[in-house]
């Protein structure tokens, strides 16, 4: 005896906060799809994910239980059934579930048990664990319905396979960080399939939310661990996958397309691209703002923007000042004609010496310092501030992360505006992507098929110019020393005796966790930025400001 199931994987993205559009997406998509058996949706699809404390307000309950009916009723009188994520409130518990909708009705719902609360999740704040959950009956299926971390770690899968579940539908919000799809995939899934012997369908979602962004790249393994349907990532995916259960064998998956993912550093190219983009358009900005000095990482940065934006709603702005060389003026006027950009010149000359007339009384007895650099920064600021606010364009920001780990920043100068996409990629990846960039276009770029800045930007000293002469290796390690000692340092937790062992110098590394430490202040101020990593500063990384503690 054969039966037969028609599971249809919808790999979304959502608005979050926008439960009647999010709704009106999943109708539009469950009408066009009258033959499938059942249509699944990511995690909290009706709410948005990460929904934060918006949770905690009643309203936001109250309207999640009246358009989850709503989807209920549109399955009234049909074949197709819904498997939809939200929020479920039960004596005075919020959980976060997934309800199965069939035939008008809410036939049954699970709750999520493991809670993430670490990183960038925050999940015992705002919801409850749910009791270990039952397979749900389905159609002559017993299917268990373990929601995105319950899938990484063994304890649920194994009790819904002592529970007599045949399949597992996995529905996710994983964000994206570097390698994390191998690590899905080859760490997790495929130890969860090992474990139950039961076939898996993991369904996540795509697009940017605030600083995090997902990727997507669904999947389903069958019985064995094979990969039968590889979704792909970054794009928006409706996808049939037919099932079959035979006496012998039990359910298994028909073969479907194998997506390839992107590869290193195109992944993290296209996580900047989602993430500026869909910032940028869900909050109805008309475009961005930013400041092209001619250096590597504000061309990066315009480089980004036209990929995900277009070059019609990109303007770069030239600030020069009398340290500016003339090398740098070619390099920006070369980036804005590359990606066909709009590029204002408006020299702050003016301005800092109206600063130094009206300071001169004050600075009388004082000697030039780093005060003087950091008035020409913050005189761009308000300059790019300014015309921000006239013209509506958001403004964005181009540091990184060697940058802002150090405090080499200027706070309400260099680190003014609404974005970054820089904010997780150290001062070594901005040259990779920048290089990967000049020889390749992205899946999702909207920019030139060739170069978008010249080599010229990739290979010289990288330079504030805030005085004669000056690089960034007067203040700092080079960035070849510099990068792996803060990744020791952020991502790793490492102490000064540890990264000593591993070759740095000490006297280095005491300066440079000295300088990570007191920054903090900066970094608490500075906009939000799109993750990479698995330690970004915001989400993942919660440090004191006032902290006296030092590893040596």
């Amino acid at each position: 005896m054969t039966a037969k199931l028609t599971i249809t994987l919808a790999q979304l993205t959502q608005s979050v906060g926008d439960l009647r559009g999010n709704a009106d997406a999943m109708i539009g998509i469950y009408q066009t799809k009258p033959e499938s058996d059942l249509v699944v949706f990511p995690e909290l699809q009706l709410i948005g994910y990460p929904p934060e404390d918006l949770v905690l307000k009643p309203a936001v309950v109250a309207r999640a239980e009246a358009e989850l009916q709503r989807l209920a009723d549109e399955t009234a009188g049909r074949k197709t059934a819904m498997l939809v994520g939200s929020i479920f409130r039960e004596k005075d518990k919020l959980y976060n579930g997934v309800a199965l909708l069939e035939d008008g009705v809410i036939t049954q719902v699970r709750y999520k048990v493991e809670l993430p609360n670490y990183g960038t999740f925050d999940e015992k704040r705002l919801f409850a664990s749910g009791p270990m959950p039952d397979p749900v009956e389905f159609r002559g299926a017993r299917i268990g319905l373990p929601i995105c971390e319950d899938v990484w770690f063994p304890t649920v899968c194994e009790h819904l396979r002592v529970q007599g579940a045949e399949i597992l539908i996995s529905v996710h919000g994983s964000p994206y960080e570097i390698e994390k799809d191998d690590r899905r995939l080859g760490q997790v899934a495929t130890q969860r399939v090992r474990e139950t012997g039961l076939p898996l369908l993991f369904l996540n979602r795509i697009g940017g939310q605030d600083e995090v962004v997902f990727d997507g790249a669904s999947f389903i393994l069958n019985g064995n661990a094979d990969i039968v349907h590889q979704l792909p990532d970054w794009e928006e995916a409706i996808v049939d996958s037919v099932w079959t259960k035979t006496d012998a064998s039990g359910w298994s998956c028909a073969p479907g397309v194998i997506h390839k993912l992107d590869d290193h550093p195109a992944d993290i190219y296209n996580a900047m691209i989602v993430g500026l983009r869909d910032y940028v358009n869900a909050n109805h900005f008309p475009g961005v703002i930013l400041g092209l000095s001619g250096g590597i990482d504000s061309a990066l940065s315009a480089a980004v923007a036209v990929d995900a934006l277009g070059a019609d709603r990109v303007w770069c702005v030239m600030m020069p000042s009398r340290f500016t060389s003339q090398e740098s003026l070619d390099d920006a006027a070369g980036c804005a004609k590359l990606l066909g950009t709009r590029l204002d010149n408006i020299s702050i000359v003016p301005a800092v010496e109206g600063f130094d007339a009206m300071l001169e009384g004050s600075f009388a007895d004082e000697d030039v310092d780093i005060t003087e650099e950091n008035i020409q920064s913050r005189i761009r600021g308000v300059t790019l501030m300014a015309m921000s606010n006239k013209f509506g364009h958001m403004l964005l920001t181009t540091g990184n992360k060697s940058e802002m780990s150090v405090g080499y920043a200027t706070i309400y100068g260099d680190m003014a505006g609404g974005y970054s996409v820089l904010k997780d990629a150290y001062k070594l990846t901005c040259f990779k992507l920048s290089e990967w960039r000049n020889r390749n276009k992205p899946s999702l770029g909207l920019g030139p098929d060739g170069p978008v800045m010249p080599d010229n930007v990739i290979s010289k000293p990288p330079s504030a110019e805030l005085r004669e002469d000056q690089k960034d290796s007067d203040s700092l390690p080079d960035y070849e020393i510099l990068d792996p000692l803060l990744h020791g340092l952020v991502e790793e937790e490492l102490s000064v005796s540890d990264l000593v062992a591993r070759g740095f110098d000490r006297e280095t590394v005491i300066r440079i966790e000295k300088l990570l430490y007191i920054a903090e202040y900066k970094r608490r101020q500075a906009p939000p930025g799109v993750k990479l990593g698995t330690r970004n500063f915001g989400r993942d990384r919660r440090y004191p400001i006032t902290n006296a503690f030092r590893t040596i």
